[in-house]
């Protein structure tokens, strides 16, 4: 069997999902995999990691500023949830660090975050 007909054989992508055997090719196992991942809260340890890491790389008195009252609270998925003080900061956040935080996230919680989503503290 060749490589192509090898990455085109049934595969049990999922084994503790129960769920049969299915043809996939090696980059849709990769692409699925942390969309199926359910939700999880992040420790307190884990939001202060993230918060900590963030103020060394914009700096403190940017962190201060832009970051205070910041509270990271879940992941599903690839998706990270945090609450700002209100509306106007969250959107700020969000348009201008969403992939820095993601970077930061995904290293303390040791998996793959793409999309930071920042609502206000009041939609809490």
């Amino acid at each position: 069997m060749g490589k192509a007909a090898a990455l085109r054989a049934p595969v049990d992508a999922f084994p503790n999902l129960g769920l049969p055997p299915t043809t996939f090719t090696a980059s849709c196992i990769r692409a699925a995999l942390p969309y199926l991942i359910g939700m999880m809260k992040l420790t307190r340890v884990q939001d202060q990691a993230i918060q900590a890491l963030m103020a060394g790389i914009v700096g403190a008195e940017t962190f201060d500023h832009v970051f205070a009252g910041i509270r990271f609270d879940e992941i599903e998925g690839t998706m990270l949830y945090a609450f700002a003080r209100n509306e106007d900061v969250a959107s700020d956040i969000e348009d201008s660090y969403s992939p820095l935080i993601a970077a930061v996230a995904s290293r303390v919680m040791n998996r793959q975050v793409d999309v930071v989503v920042v609502m206000p503290k009041v939609l809490q």
